[in-house]
């Protein structure tokens, strides 16, 4: 199955503490059902020092569940369910449920 959400997609935040935010997709884990979003679920972490890393207390992003998070529409930047279609050519693309505009990536 084509993934519907990938690394370097725009995403949006549709629940919890940072609901409304956009940023991009860094990583995703599809085995936890997570992704990993610049910019939200920031966390703070004490960190030890080391010798390459300098101690005290860090920000860093935590994974949010995929069920939480939507891509944006490439036209409105809202949130949009991903369906998909094949092309004359037979190449399968992802599209915009919202606008019905293609996805890059």
């Amino acid at each position: 199955m084509a993934a519907k959400i990938r690394k370097g997609d725009k995403v949006v935040v549709l629940t919890g503490r940072d609901k409304g935010r956009s940023g991009e997709v860094v990583s995703v884990r599809p085995d936890e059902g997570r992704a990993l979003v610049r910019g939200v679920n920031l966390i703070k972490r004490h960190q030890k020092q080391t010798a390459n890393q300098e101690g005290g207390i860090i920000s860093k992003e935590s994974p949010i569940h995929l069920s939480n998070i939507a891509i944006a529409d490439p036209k409105d930047g809202k949130p949009t369910r991903v369906g998909f279609k094949v092309l004359a050519d037979g190449k399968k693309v992802r599209i915009a449920k919202r606008s019905g505009a293609e996805i890059d990536g």
